[in-house]
């Protein structure tokens, strides 16, 4: 399918849409809309958008802090400006459907999108938490410290979890490092903050895809996605797993090449494991995107 694709910035320099963005869409249109979102990395995925518009859907990934008028890490980002960019598939985009893909600290966002009053049809989340976790990187005083939310809406913090510092890694200095010790062991720490930090699952109006690899060395993804569903089938709602054993924190869906190395962290998995996992997930992806699947 023939597609173009542009820069699209979402208003003024500053407040919510404070973001740029890449847009790849079908040549001749659609009527589905696309949030992509990245993780903690803060890069633009447009490799993933263009192979979406390839399957005819409008295809959008943000900036969502690092840019201008934004915080410079990720501590206290307005939900607000998902927000943004999902009125601007519906107003400028032309969409009457909106799903949102995210992986990793995006899925964690994308997961708050899935509440009712954001209106989304429909989340994907790859990798994911099932709680709004600490800041990641300085807030807008340029400091890390004290710890304080990921996320903001309407001004005000969202309930988290954070990061017990006591924890060290267990590999040599100088290499990279798993760090789903850290995670693990602030969950058991700060136990009495999980209720308050869980993560929506979504309403009847959202279909749910969660993806996850049984080898993600990052933090807990395949546990967190377990108990998304379980609350998620509690409620009488449908829900889609996806798991590979073998496949670590870095999924890559069909047409994506393997990801870069990492001297800094390890995240599990293998290419041939995180493309299987992909490549499992890709067909439901579509159908909850499109609205034909579950």
């Amino acid at each position: 399918m023939e597609i173009a694709e542009r820069t699209v910035r979402g208003g003024p320099g500053s407040g919510a849409d404070a973001w740029t963005g890449f847009l790849a869409a079908p040549v001749r249109g659609g009527d589905i809309g696309v949030l992509v979102l990245a993780g903690s990395s803060g890069r633009i995925e447009d490799e993933r958008c263009r192979l979406l518009a390839r399957e005819g859907l409008t295809a959008l990934s943000i900036r969502w802090f690092g840019g201008p008028g934004q915080p410079p890490g990720l501590c206290e980002v307005p939900l607000e400006t998902f927000a943004s960019a999902i009125r601007w598939l519906r107003t400028v985009g032309g969409a009457r459907r909106i799903g949102v893909v995210g992986t990793s600290k995006g899925a964690e966002a994308a997961l708050h999108l899935s509440a009712p009053r954001h209106g989304v049809d429909a989340v994907v989340a790859f990798s994911p938490a099932s709680v709004s976790w600490a800041n990641v990187g300085p807030g807008r005083d340029g400091r890390t410290r004290p710890q304080r939310s990921s996320w903001t809406w309407r001004g005000e913090p969202v309930p988290f979890v954070p990061y017990d510092d006591d924890w060290t890694a267990a590999e040599p200095d100088g290499g990279p490092v798993s760090v789903l010790g850290w995670y693990e062991r602030s969950l058991r720490t700060f136990a009495a903050r999980v209720p308050a930090a869980e993560l929506p699952v979504g309403g009847a109006g959202t279909a749910l895809v969660l993806v996850a690899g049984g080898d993600d060395l990052m933090w807990p993804s395949l546990r967190a996605a377990r108990g998304l569903a379980a609350r998620r089938t509690a409620a009488g709602l449908p829900v889609r797993l996806v798991t590979h054993d073998a496949a670590g924190h870095r999924v890559r869906v069909p047409g994506e090449g393997p990801a870069t190395l990492s001297g800094r962290f390890r995240y599990g998995g293998s290419h041939a494991a995180d493309a299987a996992l992909g490549a499992a997930a890709w067909p439901h992806l579509l159908d909850a995107l499109r609205g034909t699947g579950p």
